[in-house]
């Protein structure tokens, strides 16, 4: 495994992230594809053992129980918590990103987690209803008590992003040090205006769906899988553009084969030559960690890389918020 740093926190974490959404209680309501505690167990030893030290989950996912999932697992398998980095997040909830909302949420989390403080606790969109400076202020607070070590942000628009590091920076406030942002070779909307921006503040790059919801992982583009099959969302993100994005699909496997690697293998390192610290997987099996960690040893060539990209339309915006009509 390799490692890096969160911007310039200093906080080390492996190139490889464990997505926390496939954690947690299965629900209509929710997600019906997530495991239980003992899988969610097994599978963050698995991937510990691979020396994946990267945790990332949010206070909604299947609505607290992921959080309390991963907390309890980290406990049963007695992983030092200086030896585990936690990132949580806080938006999806009543409030929003409140001053009164954050301080309620990130005391709910860390009960859930089992923990005294989250190593990174990112805003997971952006909130048009709160002012930005009772957001940075509150999250500045959190940072200075104790309860949460470096801040980051999710998907949202270039502006928005900038806007806030400038306020952050102006007050003396901590400024964001990542960004989870969705990225992958079928979404690519972010190269035009946030990349450049995290890029020139030093932000280190989370992906989030670097696998395309696992459309990246295999041929064809229906799996059969029980997510493929309920997960709307998915379906939501990414089949309006099926026909032109199968394309790309087909060009993976090639990739794939010329280096006689997984599918998976190939679309996780063209996440690396592009910059990104640690693409987030939402692996529900062993093997889905076991190829995403070989994933970070593949280095592709130029050549590779314009072959996996040209075929590339653009998209519409999907994972920030647009602003509501007659709202700054």
């Amino acid at each position: 495994m390799k490692y890096t740093e969160i911007g310039n926190t200093g906080i080390r974490i492996s190139r490889l992230c464990i997505g926390g959404m496939s954690f947690g209680r299965a629900s209509e309501d929710f997600y019906q594809w997530t495991l239980d505690p003992e899988q969610t167990k097994e599978m963050i030893s698995f991937a510990y053992d691979l020396g994946v030290n990267f945790i990332d989950t949010a206070n909604q996912y299947s609505f607290g129980t992921s959080e309390e999932y991963i907390g309890k697992a980290i406990k049963d398998l007695g992983i030092p918590r200086e030896k585990i980095v936690i990132a949580s997040k806080v938006y999806y909830n009543e409030g929003k990103l409140s001053r009164n909302a954050i301080l309620r949420e990130i005391d709910g989390t860390l009960e859930r987690l089992g923990t005294d403080y989250v190593d990174l606790y990112q805003i997971h969109r952006f909130d048009y209803d709160t002012p930005i400076e009772e957001t940075l202020e509150a999250l500045d607070s959190l940072v200075k008590a104790g309860k949460v070590r470096a801040i980051g942000a999710s998907a949202m628009y270039g502006y928005q992003f900038h806007n806030m590091q400038i306020c952050a920076e102006k007050h003396g406030w901590t400024m964001f040090s990542s960004m989870q942002n969705h990225y992958n070779l079928l979404y690519r909307e972010d190269e035009r205006e946030l990349i450049p921006i995290c890029e020139q503040y030093g932000v280190s790059r989370l992906s989030y769906s670097p696998l395309a919801g696992g459309h990246l992982a295999h041929t064809g583009w229906d799996s059969g899988s029980k997510r493929n099959e309920t997960d709307q969302v998915l379906k939501r993100r990414y089949d309006h553009a099926a026909e032109s994005d199968i394309r790309i699909v087909e060009r993976v496997k090639d990739v794939a084969d010329k280096h006689h690697v997984s599918m998976s293998e190939a679309a996780l390192a063209w996440q690396y030559a592009r910059g990104v610290a640690a693409p987030i997987v939402g692996a529900t099996k062993k093997n889905h960690f076991e190829a995403a960690a070989k994933a970070i040893d593949l280095e592709l060539d130029k050549e590779d890389i314009t072959y996996l990209e040209e075929l590339y339309e653009p998209h519409k915006v999907t994972g920030a918020i647009p602003r509501p009509a007659g709202r700054e």
